[in-house]
């Protein structure tokens, strides 16, 4: 059967990406690995990577949603899957600090429509993302051997597959099944040191969507219930600040880096 692209309500996205239900939070998870590509150099396997997300959206007229979320994503031993506190760099063979994704809030608006591609049982949302902007770090003279160029850039590719028939199902505020996969360039993270040595990270990674806290990975239930608890649930408004990255965490906690705490810095349970 070939792939028919239909042009789709957001609604229908937002049924896929969190629910229609502005009470609930919904969470995707994902785990994969990531590679070093530097020119001239065979591909080394640096990290395993597990993560969430916690979304929630929230209606704000006719076909609009306000889209909330927060992000977690731990770097793992790639040979015993654990979390990675420290590091011992490779090229540079210093050993740093592991600052793992804590992004929050990450958030937006959905509206419009959003093409999919419907074949048969399953439809398909493609996102191909190119994101390029100012690094923030670039003129902090204290982290210029950590990031120091002057334009952040990166590929961000977005596979989501979902049954069909949920989609369509007036009866589901969230569809029962997704597959994610989602794949990535970026470039060296400030926490790695790497200044500006050549080459990329190469981020391969499948996920999907869980009921709940107590179907995610034991690994990251056990991070949120005694460490982040913030990442329990959505938050439950737009906020008013920028959206939190990895360069702009690295930049905000960087006093806390050199003292070489443990990341993510503990955060309490949204009141």
């Amino acid at each position: 059967m070939v792939a028919e692209t239909q042009e789709l309500d957001a609604q229908y996205w937002v049924k896929t990406r969190s629910s229609l239900d502005s009470t609930e939070s919904t969470f995707l998870t994902w785990k994969g690995k990531i590679y070093a590509f530097i020119p001239g150099e065979r591909r080394k396997l640096l990290f395993k990577i597990l993560g969430l997300s916690v979304s929630r959206c929230i209606p704000t007229e006719v076909g609009s949603w306000d889209f909330t979320s927060r992000e977690l994503t731990y770097y793992l031993n790639p040979e015993t899957d654990e979390i990675l506190r420290t590091w011992e760099n490779p090229w540079t063979g210093e050993t740093v600090p592991v600052i793992h994704v804590a992004n929050n809030p990450v958030q937006g608006c959905f509206k419009g429509k959003f093409p999919a591609q419907v074949e048969g049982d399953n439809t398909t949302f493609v996102f191909d993302i190119f994101p390029t902007y100012p690094n923030p770090l670039a003129d902090d003279p204290k982290l210029a051997e950590y990031s120091p160029y002057q334009t952040y850039q990166a590929a961000e590719l977005f596979k989501l597959t979902v049954p069909t028939a949920d989609l369509f199902n007036s009866e589901l505020t969230s569809v029962s099944q997704l597959r994610l996969s989602w794949d990535r360039i970026g470039q060296w993270l400030p926490w790695m040191k790497m200044s500006d040595r050549p080459g990329y990270l190469i981020y391969s990674a499948l996920g999907s969507k869980v009921k709940g806290l107590t179907e995610l990975p034991q690994l990251l239930q056990d991070e949120i219930n005694y460490r982040v608890p913030l990442y329990k649930q959505a938050p439950k408004a737009l906020n008013n600040g920028e959206d939190m990255t990895s360069w702009l965490y690295f930049q905000k906690h960087f006093p806390a880096y050199l003292s070489g705490e443990i990341f993510p810095l503990p955060v309490a349970e949204e009141s």
